[in-house]
């Protein structure tokens, strides 16, 4: 005799086939998570390297197209790229350490230049201290314990110096095995995973998300080098110090969205601060990074990269908060390339919609972009 269902029983059962699913995913997000956040020193290079390998697989294809052995044009290409972020670390490490070693007293000039706004909080201070001391006689603290020997001499630089190059070794050397290996080795890895058909869909997913991101960062590194020499331009012009390092960190931390920005207009204020004597440069110089900001952010990446690789902002300062929490500056560096790798990925998967939804900016619609469009076909024509 069959028994009644009973109401509800369904959506139950259902219920309880989903929570043991929904718990394991949440264990394993939480293990991988610990994992990455325990074994970052393994990880951390292998991650960068993944990404260099990313954004120069074209060069290095196109090489190979003109029947250039892989492993010579990916030889090749990871020379220059060497290269050329040595160089850059070369040209400014001499002013940005002499403005490193002038930290103390440009804190000390700012401060002093700001003294009418300090006395009010210098005034509260003396009032929390009067307060304080109006309470029982404090305990007189124990004489403190002679401090341990510190370790000196060429010990300690080998200790310091010893992961950091060991961390460069493998940075470079995997970068390299990835860009030589290139499409037939990611097709053989894929393979022993999966069926043919899979293995074939995932190698294709594989090569859009290396065509997206080496197209995204060529086009971001050609608007920060624009954004960059204008930037250095208007510090020129407004009589800045080393003109040409404000530009440069302008184009560097260009690369962080949102917070390499805010960063380069705290330092330039700052150090227009300390530079001149009257305010109205100093908010010149301030006013004009801030318009040079907007117009690449409102215009040149609109027009230029599209709006299909925008990523939600609160999930773009999320993500640099958790990467700089987890990995650093490795973190922050990996974040936005990550978010677009996975939007990437939801666009070439069926079930993939309701992640792009979560990725996607909350204004999606395409007007902006279309009078942008518009108005560049008016100048060309």
């Amino acid at each position: 005799m069959l028994r009644p269902i009973e109401p509800g029983g369904a959506s139950r059962d259902a219920a309880g086939r989903t929570w043991p699913r929904v718990a394991a995913k949440v264990f394993v997000f939480t293990v991988i998570g610990t994992l990455l956040y325990i074994a970052h020193a393994a990880f951390v290079p292998v991650a960068l390297a993944l990404l260099l390998s990313v954004v120069l697989s074209g060069p290095v294809e196109a090489l190979h197209r003109h029947h250039i052995p892989r492993s010579v044009s990916a030889t090749l290409i990871l020379v220059i790229a060497l290269a050329l972020i040595g160089g850059t670390i070369n040209l400014l490490w001499a002013p940005a350490q002499e403005w490193f070693a002038k930290a103390p007293q440009t804190m000390a000039s700012v401060r002093h230049k700001v003294r009418p706004m300090t006395k009010f909080f210098s005034h509260l201070d003396d009032l929390r201290a009067t307060a304080s001391n109006i309470g029982p006689p404090a305990k007189v603290a124990a004489a403190p314990a002679a401090p341990a020997a510190v370790q000196t001499g060429p010990i300690l630089i080998l200790d310091i110096s010893a992961p950091i190059i060991a961390a460069l070794l493998t940075f470079t050397i995997v970068t390299l095995f990835l860009l030589a290996g290139g499409p037939p080795m990611l097709a053989r890895m894929t393979a022993a995973f999966a069926n043919d058909l899979e293995a074939s869909h995932v190698l294709k997913i594989i090569e859009r998300v290396r065509n997206e991101l080496g197209h995204f960062y060529l086009v971001t590194t050609l608007i920060n080098i624009g954004l960059g020499t204008i930037t250095g331009l208007v510090m020129w012009a407004w009589g800045m110090p080393t003109p040409f390092l404000w530009g440069a960190l302008a184009a560097l931390l260009n690369y962080v969205p949102y917070a390499g920005p805010v960063t380069t207009l705290a330092l330039v204020s700052i150090v227009a601060l300390v530079s001149f004597n009257k305010l109205g440069p100093v908010f010149g110089v301030a006013g004009s990074y801030v318009m040079i900001a907007a117009l690449e952010g409102q215009v040149a990446q609109p027009l230029l990269v599209g709006r299909r690789l925008e990523v939600n902002p609160l999930l773009i300062f999320l993500g640099l908060w958790f990467g700089g929490l987890f990995w650093g500056v490795a973190g922050v560096i990996l974040a936005t390339p990550t978010l677009v790798a996975l939007k990437v990925i939801s666009e070439s998967t069926k079930s993939g919609k309701p992640m792009m939804e979560f990725l996607g900016p909350n204004d999606q619609a395409p007007e902006r972009d279309a009078k942008l469009h518009q108005l560049v076909s008016k100048l060309e024509s």
